[in-house]
């Protein structure tokens, strides 16, 4: 066959090399939120992701809605007016969140995802495909992100291939206490403040202690010093505050109890609140 009759199999030009997402905590509480509501019959949940792209190329996705949807073997339909309804309502409050793709829950895509994928990428260019393992299997939450790269041949396109992006998601303690308890398939009862500070505060000795562990390690030369490891432990400690313990100790005592007076207004206002919400029913009865 001749060198100019060749027919050659490639991808689109379009390079996910350098393209990463980052994905608030909110966003993954939303999904879960909406799964356990979801309809009875409705295996999984599907739904928008907001956010912006930052200058370095990075997806940064900050909020979610679900979108209502009927799927079977061989078709997916979306409620695209709810869809649209929603992205109107949502830049009203925050125009500056834009779609940036599209969320479902389960591991990994599915048959249908390809046909969602390309209602998507007519809504943005280059969308990402974010997956929720609502199931918590093995105790960890698979979330994971793609974009869609083109398969053709010649000037014919093939399929959709999804591939795998890097996927950045950071919380706070708080956030990560909140995470740690929806990886567990059951709890007693959730973690009041105080028990979740006493969580946090193992997790610091922990670290602490890991920290004196290497420290010694490096001293007695049972391992290698790293510059930038020490650079990071000296700016840490120069961070902190330099009080006696008396003087912590009153700053903590005095914070405590701010926050006990502040449960007590709480339930102050709450028990007169139904105090007049019963006196107003029973004047009403009269």
């Amino acid at each position: 066959m001749p060198a100019g009759d060749r027919t050659v199999l490639q991808f689109s030009t379009q390079s996910t090399a350098n393209l990463s997402a980052k994905v608030h905590p909110l966003v993954i509480f939303n999904i879960c939120d909406c799964y356990v509501r979801r309809p009875d019959q409705a295996e999984r949940v599907i739904g928008t992701l907001l956010g912006s792209v930052l200058p370095d190329g990075t997806v940064d996705i900050r909020n979610s809605y679900a979108v209502p949807h009927t799927e079977s073997a061989e078709q997916v339909a979306l409620d695209i007016e709810y869809h649209h309804n929603m992205l109107v309502s949502q830049q009203k409050v925050n125009p500056k969140e834009v779609i940036v793709g599209w969320y479902s829950t389960g591991l990994g895509v599915t048959g249908g995802s390809a046909l969602i994928h390309d209602f998507y990428s007519r809504e943005v260019p280059n969308p990402v495909h974010l997956t929720v393992d609502t199931g918590f299997r093995n105790g960890e939450g698979t979330i994971k992100a793609y974009v869609s790269v083109n398969l053709a041949l010649g000037d014919r396109q093939l399929a959709a291939q999804f591939q795998e992006i890097p996927l950045d998601l950071r919380m706070v303690e708080a956030e990560r206490l909140g995470f740690d308890i929806l990886k567990t398939t059951s709890v007693d009862k959730l973690p009041t403040d105080l028990e979740g500070m006493e969580v946090t505060m193992q997790r610091l000795l922990a670290l602490i202690d890991d920290i004196y562990k290497y420290v010694d390690g490096v001293v007695e030369g049972h391992v290698a010093a790293d510059n930038s490891i020490g650079r990071f432990i000296s700016d840490t400690v120069a961070a902190l505050p330099k009080l006696s313990p008396p003087a912590f100790d009153k700053l903590v005592n005095d914070s405590l109890q701010d926050q006990l007076l502040l449960l007590y207004l709480s339930s102050i206002t709450r028990t007169q609140l139904g105090l007049a919400e019963n006196l107003n029913t029973a004047a009403q009865n009269l």
